[in-house]
């Protein structure tokens, strides 16, 4: 009983009152955490159907055809394997099935994929009666995550974007099937895409095929660690600061990255959509530059154009590509932003020494302004909204670490934002410089 003059609504009530608060509270996260754990494991559980479906396709055609020379078809280079299955010297479904065979081991040691495209089964045979043969006919053609394809996910790593099926192809996606290549398998990204690294909550790390305790680089990690291990011949990939060239470069492979409006964007998904200081593009991943220009030449026809009317309908310039002509190239081994490393100097100066054999002319120029480019045009247009719209896509999601940091700096309100900048300027001039442009913009 309480004394003369109290009540029960004394210190030791409130206390019980406020961990009864504190712990429903906990529990309420963590009954919220176990059910997106839950569409984790759900997400996982059908990825490994589908690619066990994948492996079992090409297990029985491998029994079935004991003679197909899976080895020479795996060390064929594109243009080469091109050639031989429009003359008819070798089945589409040959290569089809290595490849499917091929893709799903290198999974198991890399974790690369995201998904199976299935309809690669029937698509090959609607292939084989093309009357017209396309310039990719009958190659198997993967596809970054990010770039839709029908009746699959296109996650970026997101939990809010597993069952979401997209509703028809890309349009890049619909030109290579019209050029005869089959897409057969989606590959991993880091999740919201804007990272160097490769690792999302639902699918895990992809691993580099060069070193496994590295990263192949992102965001088109899992084209990169594919096709630099093999699995893939040819794959799409998507860029805005370097993640078709950094992959690459990682996975000891080839890039290229067009002009932003130089093939069709859409059906690709973006994390950040309207901007316009730093244009991002869809191009192609391969093992040498001959299939590169070939992905080019086949994406660039008349489809492209007709399915896309704000692509400039401007054809692949056959006559600059093949010519001869001595070329006067620029070159420099820093941008005066970031120092290059050894490695990355040496390449430089070793493809100049090579271009310049071979009689081209190499200018070294210094890039100005490039520091004043990144935080001043490139970041602030990233992030024009104060990081309103890039925090969105990660509210009632499970966070990669990575992303922590960066999600860490972006939810500060613009003040503080501000007053860090101000602080860190005369210490770490890049971390202030990077603050005080992820601050709210407004309109002129």
């Amino acid at each position: 009983m309480p004394f003369p003059g109290e009540t029960w609504l004394s210190p030791y009530l409130g206390t019980a009152v406020l961990c009864c608060l504190v712990v429903t509270i906990w529990l309420l996260r963590w009954k919220r955490r176990a059910a997106l754990w839950k569409q984790v494991e759900e997400a996982r559980r059908k990825r490994e159907q589908r690619l066990e479906r994948m492996q079992k396709v090409a297990l029985t055609f491998r029994e079935q055809n004991p003679g197909v020379e899976a080895d020479r078809i795996l060390s064929l280079p594109l243009v080469e394997l091109s050639e031989e299955l429009r003359n008819g010297s070798l089945p589409p479904e040959h290569v089809l099935y290595t490849y499917l065979d091929k893709a799903f081991q290198v999974n198991k040691d890399i974790n690369c994929l995201t998904d199976y495209l299935q309809e690669c089964e029937s698509q090959l045979q609607e292939v084989k009666k093309q009357e017209k043969k396309g310039l990719l006919y009958g190659i198997p053609v993967s596809v970054k995550d990010s770039i839709e394809c029908k009746g699959h996910d296109s996650t970026m790593g997101f939990l809010k974007n597993l069952n979401r099926p997209a509703a028809e192809d890309s349009v890049v996606v619909q030109v290579l099937k019209r050029q005869g290549a089959i897409p057969f398998v989606k590959s991993n990204v880091p999740q919201g895409l804007l990272s160097y690294d490769c690792s999302n909550v639902i699918f895990g790390p992809t691993a580099n095929p060069l070193n496994h305790t590295r990263s192949p680089g992102g965001s088109s990690g899992g084209e990169g660690a594919l096709i630099g291990s093999g699995g893939s011949i040819l794959g799409i990939g998507t860029d805005i600061g370097g993640s078709l060239r950094i992959p690459a470069a990682f996975c000891g492979i080839c890039a290229f990255k067009p002009t932003g409006s130089r093939l069709s964007q859409k059906g690709m998904v973006a994390i950040l959509r309207g901007q316009k200081s730093a244009i991002p593009a869809i191009g192609p991943m391969a093992r040498d530059v001959d299939s590169l220009a070939l992905y080019m030449r086949a994406l660039l026809c008349d489809d492209l154009f007709r399915l896309d009317s704000s692509v400039p309908p401007m054809p692949f310039k056959e006559e600059v590509y093949a010519s001869s002509r001595p070329l006067r190239i620029g070159y420099h081994d820093t941008d005066s932003l970031t120092l290059a490393t050894p490695s990355m100097r040496r390449a430089v100066l070793e493809t100049k020494k090579l271009l310049e054999d071979a009689g081209h002319t190499l200018v070294p120029f210094k890039p100005h302004f490039s520091e004043d480019f990144f935080f001043n045009v490139c970041l602030t247009g990233l992030f024009a909204d104060g990081s309103s719209t890039y925090v969105d896509n990660f509210k009632g999601e499970l966070k990669e670490p990575y992303a922590r940091q960066f999600l860490l700096m972006t939810k500060m309100p613009d003040w503080f934002k501000k007053l860090i900048s101000w602080i860190t300027g005369p210490i770490i001039p890049r971390l202030s410089k990077m603050l005080g442009n992820l601050v709210t913009r407004k309109a002129l």
